[in-house]
């Protein structure tokens, strides 16, 4: 390997800098944004090489290191690849392993053709995309169960709600919601508390640095009590907003259609696609996801060198 790869825990003083090269090339899943990266830092021990037109992510599971698809311009591609299977092979002396990797990146480096690779997708974590129109005005009979939803909403809550766009200041709120949020799954044996605490201390730790992430949170309060928010980015070359992060008091008819639709209004006016992430293979998400009839998916997969390809 020619060049000296060393990577380092990614900083939030990188972020903006980050943001502009996760963008360079068309990509359509939410890991063109920078928002879970962060959030999911401590999760997956995420470490950043960063150059000045070209970021590597290199992070690691219980089956051990994997990477993310190079960012960089499509034409630097077959290069930073290159450079990211040397690491593997020398440095971790493993076969190169990619998670979630998107199609346009599969086919600019034309690994569906490659005897080297095997390439599998990941049928769970397809993100679903949406017009954001549609989105914000829920018209139409297909939309006729979320209008009355939100309809019911607004007139049993009518003067006691109110939308608001979340700051560093509001960390209080959030960080009281996320707690009540964790002994709420916790009790319902649905996380793990380990994944349960890493995203409560992402989420909290982004807010903390609003200053450097480029990102928008949206919380609704009822009676001055804050009772779902949202967190999203943008991708301006597809126009494209990613949500990353959407709670809400269950017990509550109507409230995640008003914050899903409330957040794109104030937020997001000038999206054309909505990306609202994958499912996870859980039946209950996928229902929740195909009831607001995405327009497409963002298709991901798994990059495996074969062991006799070192």
């Amino acid at each position: 390997m020619d060049k000296k790869l060393v990577f380092h825990k990614p900083v939030f003083e990188e972020a903006a800098e980050l943001s502009r090269i996760y963008a360079l090339r068309d990509n359509k899943t939410c890991d063109s944004t920078v928002l879970d990266t962060y959030i999911w830092k401590d999760l997956y021990d995420t470490k950043v090489y960063l150059e000045e037109e070209a970021a590597l992510i290199l992070m690691k599971d219980e089956k051990g290191y994997f990477a993310a698809m190079p960012y960089c311009s499509a034409e630097d591609l077959p290069k930073y690849f290159k450079l990211l299977r040397s690491y593997f092979n020398e440095e971790l002396n493993a076969p190169l392993r990619i998670d979630l990797a998107d199609e346009d990146a599969l086919n600019a480096l034309g690994l569906m053709d490659d005897p080297d690779f095997v390439i599998e997708e990941e049928t769970d974590f397809k993100d679903y995309l949406y017009d954001a129109q549609e989105l914000r005005t829920l018209a139409g009979k297909k939309f006729q169960k979320k209008r009355n939803l939100v309809n019911k909403f607004m007139k049993e809550y009518e003067g006691r709600w109110e939308y608001k766009t979340l700051c560093c200041m509001d960390e209080y709120f959030l960080e009281k919601f996320m707690e009540k949020w964790v002994e709420i799954r916790l009790s319902e044996g649905v996380d793990s508390k380990d994944t349960l605490i890493v995203e409560k201390d992402g989420v909290i730790d982004i807010l903390r640095n609003c200053d450097k992430v480029t990102f928008r949170v949206g919380g609704l309060f009822i009676d001055e009590m804050l009772e779902a928010f949202t967190i999203g980015s943008y991708n301006s070359r597809e126009q494209m907003a990613v949500i990353s992060i959407e709670k809400a008091n269950s017990e509550i008819p109507g409230i995640y259609q008003v914050i899903n639709q409330q957040f794109l209004l104030n937020s997001y006016e000038d999206a054309r696609i909505v990306n609202r992430e994958d499912d996870m293979g859980l039946e209950g998400l996928r229902h929740a996801k195909e009831s607001y009839n995405p327009v497409g998916y963002a298709r991901k997969y798994r990059v495996i060198e074969k062991a006799d390809s070192m």
